[in-house]
This record gives C-alpha cells, structure tokens and sequence, in this order.
C-alpha cells in the first residue's frame, strides 16, 4: 500500500513538471508572436512622397502606333574622292571640323597635269599652223580651177586635206580642255555645307583615282529608315508622326513620315518608309543637344487615336502573379490588381491603358519600387489628386 502511494506522488510530481514545461513554451511562443507583429508594424512604418511621386489615372487620348527602330542617316552627305592621281597635299581638316559649300578642302600635286596643259596647248599650235598652209593652198587652187590652170581633182584633194587640218586643229583643242580640266580637278572643294565625319587619307600620301579623302554630312536633317510589314505599311500615310526615344537622349523626339517607298523589298517584302527628325542642335541652339548619325533610335508611329483610362507604363508592377498597380487610399498605400489593355502614347508620356481603376485613382509612379501594402503615406506637398482621394466621404444629407 506504502509503495502505490509512493507511484502515485511520482506520477503527480511528473505532470507537474510537464505542465510547467508546456506553460513555459507557450508563454515563449506568445512572446514571440508579440515581437514579431510589433517587428512587422514597424517594417511597415510610414513612407514620405513628393507631389510628383504620383499620377492620376485618367481618361487620356491614346495614341496607338506602330513600333518603329533603326539608326539615324544624315539626309544630305557627300564623300569627297579625289578625281586625279598624285601626291595629296594641304589637307588639314579632321574629326568634327565644319565646312562650307565650296571650301577647298586639299590638293593634289598638280605639276604634272600642268606640263600636260602646256603640251596640249603647243600641240593645238601647231594644228593651227597647218590649218593655216593648208588653207593657203585651198585658196590658190581655187583660184587656178576658175583660171582652167587644174582640174577640179586637185580642187577636191586640196579642200580634203583642208577638212583633215581643221579636224585635228578641233581634235587638239579638246585636248586641252581636258587637260586644264585635269588641273581644276586638283582642287578638291566641298559640294555641301557640314561637319566632317571621317579623315580617309593623310598629307604627303600618294592617292590614287577615286580614292576616299573625307566624308562630310550635314546634320541639320536627319532621317530614320523604318522597315514595316506588308500588312503594316498599309496603315502609315505620309504626314503621320511619331515619338522616338534616341539613344543618349533623355527627350524623345517627333519624326514625321515625309516619304514611302513604292517597291516592296525583294525576299523580306517589307516596305520602307522614311521619318524625317529636325536637329535644332545642330544649328547651335543653346540647350539643344544635337543629334548625330548612326545613333539608334526606337519608339511608336502613330496610326490610330482612342480616348481610355491609362497610366504610364512604368506604374505598371509584375512582380506578382498578376500585374498591378500601388495606389494611395486614406493615406495608406494599397495594391490594385489590373487588366492591361493596349499601349500607346498621350503626349510625351507612354501609357498603357487599363482596368480595375477608378477614374481619378493616384496611382504611385513606378521610379519609387515597390512598397508594402498598408504603407502610411505622407505628403512633403499633398498634391490635389491625393487631397480629394484621401479627404473623408461627407455623409448624404
């Protein structure tokens, strides 16, 4: 009997202990829990925004285009050759240096083709002295066939060899206009006014005909060469503008189309169309960076126009399984599940149009990254779009 009660003290002493054990890990559990909601309380803090932090989701005139890319060309360039062989000379124009219509650019050494002229212009002499004897001796024999001293025959050969004198007379002269013409071609002179875009060869080399001296483009109009589809192309009029996005450039640009090609490209069967782009800078204009060739360009050509409710697309997050956006409601930051629709541009700005909004909503600009859903949010100056999102319904009368 001593012995049960002793079993029995044993077994209480034991539960004892695994109660108190059980008490002690769920009071630790609890503590936890209350740590680690105060943590999140705290990571979810309060963010600080600027006016220009948020956008309006509003109805906007939407642009829609087709996407246009390639690289710009200069509309007016000229590579300057050389016309004669010979030892270039004076060529001192480099990288970047501008140049006007008509400026002498370099000469070739034009020793050579000056002999040449003296030799023509000596050898048309000569053909003129013998037009001369030859025109004497015509003229005699003329005089004797109306005298009956010779027969007609003589007569003929005479005014033969007279025909003969003037043609090589004729033949020389040309010759030395060729050759002075050799001369004038030793002056090399810019066609068109611009910048120099490449240095081809160097003084004191010895160039040969047609070689490449310098390249020389005129920025003031620039151009990109779009390549579209059969079935787009049939949408694009000449006069239609588009919003391109040039590399190292943070502006984008207005292109027109100015002209489309009639014939479509063999193989691919795409048509080309050409958008005409105005480089301000490159007449000096402060502030306006100018522009240069092979830069590579990309953006929309606008076709058709539609009034939708759109924000831009960096708003846009994807970061979730569906796409949303982060909108601001009394003063907390909230997550909008949407339905894209189609892209385009309104204004300046590219804009994808939505649904799942409501007209009016502030949305947070993409730049800002992604924030906690219930983030408080504070304005350093409450825009007036946040002002009426955030102030309290009034109740109906």
């Amino acid at each position: 009997m001593k012995r049960w009660i002793k079993w029995a003290v044993a077994g209480l002493i034991v539960l004892l202990m695994v109660g108190g054990v059980l008490r002690a890990l769920s009071a630790r559990k609890a503590q936890q829990q209350a740590l680690a909601a105060s943590t999140a309380v705290k990571d979810i803090g309060q963010v600080e925004l600027a006016a220009t932090d948020v956008v309006k989701a509003q109805t906007r005139e939407v642009i829609q285009g087709l996407p246009v890319s390639g690289s710009l060309k200069a509309v007016n360039s000229a590579v300057i050759k050389a016309r004669v062989a010979g030892e270039l000379q004076g060529l001192a124009l480099r990288e970047g240096d501008v140049v006007k219509a008509g400026q002498v650019i370099a000469r070739i050494d034009a020793t050579e083709y000056q002999s040449r002229v003296r030799q023509a212009r000596e050898q048309a002499e000569s053909a003129k002295a013998q037009v001369d004897v030859v025109q004497r001796q015509y003229d005699n024999n003329k005089a004797l066939v109306d005298q009956g001293f010779i027969s007609k025959t003589a007569l003929d050969t005479s005014l033969a060899n007279l025909n003969a004198a003037q043609s090589t007379y004729k033949a020389a002269m040309a010759a030395t206009e060729v050759a002075a013409k050799s001369v004038d071609d030793t002056v090399l002179k810019a066609p068109i006014s611009g910048q120099v875009s490449q240095r081809l060869a160097q003084p004191g080399e010895r160039v040969g005909i047609d070689t490449k001296i310098i390249e020389v483009v005129d920025l003031s109009r620039l151009e990109l060469e779009a390549t579209l589809s059969a079935t787009d192309s049939m949408d694009v009029r000449v006069g239609q503008t588009a919003q391109l996005q040039i590399e190292g450039s943070r502006q984008p640009v207005t292109a027109k189309v100015v002209r489309i090609n009639p014939t479509a490209q063999a193989g691919s069967r795409s048509v080309l169309a050409y958008l005409s782009i105005d480089n301000p800078g490159a007449a000096g204009d402060a502030g306006a960076a100018p522009l240069r060739q092979g830069l590579f360009a990309q953006g929309a050509l606008g076709t058709a126009s539609a009034s939708l409710l759109s924000v831009p697309v960096s708003a846009v997050r994807t970061d979730k399984p569906a796409p949303y956006v982060q909108t601001i409601e009394n003063d907390l930051v909230v997550h909008k599940s949407v339905e894209l629709g189609v892209r385009g541009t309104a204004g300046k700005d590219s804009v994808v149009a939505v649904k799942g909004l409501a007209d009016g909503a502030v949305v947070i600009r993409g730049e800002i990254g992604a924030l906690r859903e219930g983030t408080k949010v504070r304005f350093t100056q409450l825009p007036a779009a946040a002002q009426a999102a955030s102030a309290p319904a009034k109740p109906a009368p």
